[in-house]
């Protein structure tokens, strides 16, 4: 692994930087978030035309710029840095990735250059709290999450004219705006019980979508209800669905660990800033050692946090290398995220507690994420179970 950022990498992080200190400032945060899509469209257009974001990892035959995977998670420290509400983690690494993987040629061809040049948003529907075992971060994707012939998730059933779909997805993330939605549902009854994924339009007949209130605003979540929705089903029947979200999975922890590190960064950053400023005995509070002592806890937290999303990064364009990486990075990346928000909070006094200040809204990112993509015990645990890593350790003793 070579530890240095190549030109390319290091410009897009730059450039990107730039963007969203100018167009998604603590204000245009505030804005965005009262919106009924949860982001500003405009931002969105903006990274499509000036960096390429969303198609940044995408091949350039639908439309996409090409770059490795590894340049779009390094992107998402940046993003996490001004808690940019946007669909990026949504179409581009939840839903694009299954499309390329699992999609006919079709498919691909009519859905991925939309994608790549921002016009076309997705969301990925699973049953809600399910994300994180479709992706098998917190342990094996199969079994009946998706619904599995009982009440609840969502149900499949073909049909003269196609596949119908009946069921509820909820804390889907933008699934109240999205123009695509990739639906996981159950098929097959219980003599060949399986998951498949199906594409549905945005503006689909007996598609009903709502906006949820989240615990943290700058992940805008929607339920999603399917009242016999007609349904393209996404490749083949025979496609190996449980080892594509598997697949996915690596790639989505290690983008959100570096997000999570961006966050963390800028947090901390904030709470150095504040204590320069406020006095209290004549001081400013930041020369007192046992603060002092506190930052540095954080920061050496947050560096070994950085490391461990790096190298997941890395790994997710590495064939055979990822397995783990990325959901230990995650771990490592939420655990310093609610540090550092936790103590910016505690750090900045009253004023910390207030929804008019920022600091509560890194918090609710980490509890969020967490509840999302973990927690952070089932993280280790499932990457120390995939490990055999106490096993080795009986038979070693």
């Amino acid at each position: 692994m070579d530890p240095n950022f190549t030109a390319e990498q290091g410009e897009i992080r730059r450039t990107l930087r730039e963007l969203l200190h100018k167009r998604s400032g603590p204000h245009d945060l505030r804005a965005a978030l009262d919106t009924p899509d949860g982001h500003d469209p405009a931002l969105w257009t903006a990274l499509a035309e000036q960096l390429g974001l969303p198609g940044l990892a995408l091949p350039e035959p639908y439309g996409g710029v090409g770059c490795p995977r590894t340049d779009l998670v390094l992107a998402a420290e940046e993003t996490g840095r001004a808690l940019a509400p946007s669909p990026l983690l949504a179409t581009s690494v939840l839903a694009a990735p299954l499309i390329l993987a699992l999609g006919t040629d079709a498919q691909r061809t009519g859905l991925l250059p939309r994608i790549s040049d921002g016009t076309l948003t997705a969301a990925l529907a699973v049953p809600a709290p399910a994300l994180a075992t479709a992706l098998a971060l917190t342990g094996p994707s199969g079994g009946d999450w998706s619904g599995g012939g009982r009440a609840g998730g969502v149900q499949a059933r073909r049909t003269q004219d196609g596949w119908r779909l009946y069921g509820e997805a909820a804390q889907v993330l933008d699934g109240h705006s999205a123009g695509l939605l990739v639906v996981a549902a159950h098929a097959g009854g219980f003599a060949r019980s399986r998951t498949l994924l199906f594409l549905v339009a945005g503006d689909a007949s007996g598609l009903v979508r709502t906006r949820q209130t989240a615990l943290d605003p700058t992940r805008p979540q929607g339920r999603v209800q399917l009242r016999d929705v007609h349904a393209e089903l996404l490749g083949e029947e025979e496609a190996d669905v449980p080892a594509a979200l598997s697949g996915a999975g690596d790639f989505v922890a290690a983008f959100v660990a570096c997000e999570a590190v961006g966050a963390a960064d800028r947090a901390l950053e904030r709470t150095v800033e504040y204590l320069k400023q406020r006095e209290q005995f004549g001081r400013a509070i930041g020369s007192f050692q046992a603060v002092q002592h506190r930052l540095a806890d954080v920061y050496v937290q947050v560096q070994a946090a950085r490391s461990a999303a790096y190298y997941a990064a890395w790994a997710t364009g590495q064939e055979g290398e990822s397995e783990r990486v990325g959901g230990l990075a995650l771990a490592q990346a939420l655990d310093a995220l609610r540090r550092a928000a936790a103590e910016g909070i505690q750090l900045h006094g009253g004023i910390g507690f207030t929804w008019e200040h920022e600091a509560h809204l890194y918090f609710k990112r980490a509890a969020g994420d967490e509840l999302l993509f973990g927690p952070v015990h089932r993280l280790r645990a499932h990457a120390a179970g995939q490990a055999r890593l106490f096993e080795r350790a009986e038979v070693s003793v």
